[in-house]
């Protein structure tokens, strides 16, 4: 593999993502529009200080622009695709449901098109947890059934697995699925809660703390799931020959196709993730105790049985180190 797509090169995951390939010596095409879903700065800074260099070369292009990713494909033979572009979060999927369409939907179909006549030789995509939905039988396993969704954001990235699936049988396009599991870290997006907390909590405002604080989830670091993205890349699926129509697993299929869980499996409680962010700053939050807002779910907790068995590799960054982390690079850069 020496030049890969990285699409959401600007974003939280991708910006790491390309930073761990490019010291692994492989070239890569970092695409990022850097719209304004959140401050743009954070983006630019982001990519300035983890993606930059000799190997890497931004092309600021819309995903959901065919034209545009058609050029694109044509200027650049890419050995593999990793496609972390998207309209994330599932609260703003309620606000403004057609940006969802837009960047998730038809973005996904020109990658995939993209891939088709480029001649690319694995296309790894971000799903997401969020695909469980109403499951309620844990931990999560891609094993199971998720066509239960309950947000649009959700039912998106359970498209984009089930248009992997089409490009893999009519075309024999190797593609992977990853459904992440409540990422942070340092750089991370400010409309995630660790960022949401530590800015309020700083400044002395309470925090908004949903379903009364009864709420667990899989905290993954980011290194953790940098790590497991390089790994899936290198590796390109196979057709599974044990697959049967009779009994068929989600996670394979008689084409190259497969999906994985990223998460530390290890489900928290939203309580003691806010413990363990107080401990850092040295401060107590007041918290403003709310009930379950649309589209989210009580719980969240990964299976990651088949990443380990396929790739030799589990997430296990602790909460108290990543927190820390976290706590520290905001601190730096707001600072500055």
């Amino acid at each position: 593999m020496k030049t890969i797509l990285v699409t959401g090169a600007a974003g939280f995951i991708g910006a790491h993502l390309s930073q761990r390939l490019t010291r692994a010596g492989v070239d890569v095409v970092g695409l990022d529009n850097i719209n304004d879903y959140y401050d743009p700065q954070l983006k630019r800074d982001r990519m300035a200080a983890l993606a930059a260099g000799d190997r890497f070369i931004h092309e600021a292009v819309d995903l959901g622009d065919r034209a545009a990713m058609e050029q694109l494909f044509s200027r650049y033979r890419f050995d593999a695709v990793v496609n972390l572009a998207a309209q994330a979060g599932v609260r703003y999927s309620l606000i403004n449901p057609q940006s969802y369409v837009d960047t998730n939907l038809v973005g996904f179909v020109n990658i995939l098109e993209g891939c088709r006549h480029g001649g690319v030789k694995h296309l790894v995509y971000a799903s997401s947890s969020s695909v469980y939905g109403a499951n309620t039988r844990m931990p999560f396993s891609v094993h199971d059934n998720v066509d239960h969704p309950v947000s649009l954001y959700a039912a998106s990235k359970k498209a984009n697995e089930l248009m992997a699936h089409t490009y893999s049988h009519l075309f024999g396009l190797p593609t992977t699925g990853l459904r992440f599991f409540t990422v942070y870290g340092p750089w991370g997006r400010p409309d995630m809660a660790l960022f949401l907390f530590t800015k309020a909590i700083l400044a002395g405002q309470p925090i908004d703390v949903f379903n009364y604080g009864r709420m667990e989830r899989d905290f993954t670091y980011i290194d953790d799931i940098v790590e497991g993205v390089f790994r899936v890349i290198f590796k390109i699926p196979e057709p599974d020959l044990a697959w049967s129509g009779n009994a068929p697993d989600p996670a394979s299929s008689y084409c190259p196709y497969r999906v994985y869980n990223i998460g530390n499996n290890n489900k928290e409680q939203l309580l003691r993730y806010i413990e363990v962010l107080e401990n850092c700053l040295g401060r107590v939050a007041e918290k403003n105790l709310l009930p379950m807002q649309p589209g989210d779910v009580p719980a969240t907790y990964a299976d990651v049985d088949d990443l380990v068995r396929d790739f030799d590799y589990r997430p296990s960054t602790t909460l108290e180190y990543g927190v820390a982390r976290f706590v520290e690079w905001y601190r730096d850069y707001f600072r500055r």
